[in-house]
């Protein structure tokens, strides 16, 4: 069989209760085509990135206050999304990227990032392998600084102390490392 559907198969009835998945990196790493993959693969629900619906109507030039109101309205639309979700939840980043974005606009977090414990079963580290695609609301297309918010990213997961693993490849290969990961942390 596929690779994709040998794990699903898996992977079906494994839990007893819902599990989230988020998905965690710096911009255009794929996040978003990503949530939509594992929707569909496992026909669930996506919470999509609340902050590029803010940027589009706001700008990008966003200040710490902002951070915080994109951080709480996505958590109130993720715990939406739980009261419907059944065995799966994808959450197209949380507020534990927001905190990183502050951190790489900032050189801070507010304390309202500090206290945010609301973590993912999963978080799914998506590797800046993928070239950098400017599409009018990204900002940091410099090799260096997306090394620094990759880095960033990455100190985040590790501080909180969150269940994390890497994904990279490009295509069918950084979805099906996606599915391993998945397997991986839920066997």
């Amino acid at each position: 069989c596929h690779e994709a559907d040998c794990i699903t198969r898996r992977l079906q009835g494994t839990f007893a209760d819902m599990k989230t998945i988020r998905l965690h990196g710096p911009e255009s790493v794929g996040k978003s085509t990503m949530a939509t993959l594992l929707a569909s693969h496992f026909d669930c629900e996506i919470v999509p990135e609340y902050g590029r619906a803010y940027c589009e109507e706001h700008g990008t030039d966003t200040d710490m206050p902002d951070l915080v109101v994109i951080a709480q309205r996505h958590s109130a639309m993720t715990a939406s999304a739980k009261r419907r979700a059944k065995d799966w939840l994808i959450l197209d980043t949380d507020p534990v990227m927001t905190a990183v974005w502050a951190q790489m606009m900032h050189g801070r977090q507010d304390d309202w990032f500090t206290r945010f414990s609301d973590y993912a079963d999963i978080y799914l580290l998506l590797d800046i392998d993928l070239p950098w695609v400017d599409d009018g609301l990204r900002v940091y297309g410099k090799p260096s600084d997306r090394a620094h918010f990759f880095d960033l990213s990455k100190a985040e997961l590790e501080r909180r102390g969150v269940n994390w693993v890497l994904v990279s490849g490009d295509g069918e290969p950084r979805f099906d490392s996606a599915l391993r990961a998945i397997e991986g942390m839920t066997a």
